[in-house]
């Protein structure tokens, strides 16, 4: 097969509630191929870490590998790859029908520790990848209220309790030893809270320039300290679809965002005179 026919090639992906992935493809004629996921390295790295799963006839004729929930993938971008046969080379996937109806509501079901997350998506250049976090805790963020004096957020505690000091930190990015801390409401278990960050506060805390606040959970005295962000649904990049308007206090722009891991930060921005 040429390599313009090759990129062509389409694997289905349907997930489940527990977080299993079944990958479909078709194929003309392959012996032993397999589905090859490489974990993306950072820029200027080798690749390191692939792993393989056997593509196994299905009844309709087409080749089926699953993915189990267990062990979690290593926290990044995973391409897809197939291989006709083992050592032969690998051809990028391209995403076909996407099934991933169980993830809408993922922030609804409880997890475990560790929280270990997946989610097949189509990468910008239109390849089949599958965005991977495995956390030892998480704390999803839900709803977000802004207003103009301050930002309350919701969340939901996973694989972890809130405990004895538990607390809320906000660590301005690039500032060693700058942190706010804040008190979390605790909701109906130990596992529901919800927090307000006051935006003169904030403004004032930050000095004279810009700067970002992450945003952590410090779910117990001594533990160690869980951002918080949002995960537990079907989207793996939600920088650009998630956006919440700016508030603007004595000349200066706040507003909380995602980052590219979906973590949840507050950005500040100071008008210039």
């Amino acid at each position: 097969m040429s390599m313009a026919g090759a990129t062509e090639l389409r694997a289905d992906c349907t997930v489940d509630a527990h977080g299993r992935i079944t990958f479909g493809l078709r194929l003309d004629s392959a012996l032993r191929p397999q589905l090859l996921l490489r974990l993306r390295p950072k820029k200027g790295q080798p690749e390191q870490v692939v792993h393989l799963i056997d593509l196994e006839p299905a009844e309709d004729g087409s080749r089926r590998a699953v993915l189990d929930p267990e062990p979690g993938l290593a926290e990044g971008r995973w391409d897809a790859y197939l291989l006709r046969e083992p050592g032969e080379e690998r051809l990028r996937l391209r995403p076909g029908l996407r099934d991933q109806r169980t993830l809408v509501d993922g922030h609804t079901r409880d997890r475990q520790s560790p929280v270990a997350v997946r989610i097949p998506y189509a990468t910008k250049d239109g390849y089949l990848a599958v965005r991977a976090w495995l956390r030892t805790a998480h704390s999803e963020a839900g709803a977000i209220d802004v207003t103009d004096r301050s930002m309350t957020v919701a969340a939901r505690l996973h694989g972890a309790s809130l405990g004895e000091g538990a607390a809320v930190l906000l660590r301005q990015r690039g500032a060693a030893g700058v942190v706010q801390t804040l008190e979390p409401r605790a909701g109906g278990d130990d596992r529901d809270f919800s927090f307000t960050v006051d935006h003169q506060e904030l403004v004032a805390a930050g000095g004279t320039g810009n700067s970002v606040w992450d945003i952590f959970l410090l779910p117990a005295a001594g533990a160690p300290r869980i951002r918080v962000g949002r995960l537990l649904d079907d989207l793996a990049d939600r920088k650009e679809i998630f956006v919440y308007p700016a508030v603007t206090v004595g000349g200066v722009s706040l507003r909380p965002y995602y980052t590219i891991d979906n973590d949840l930060s507050v950005e500040v921005k100071r008008t210039p005179s």
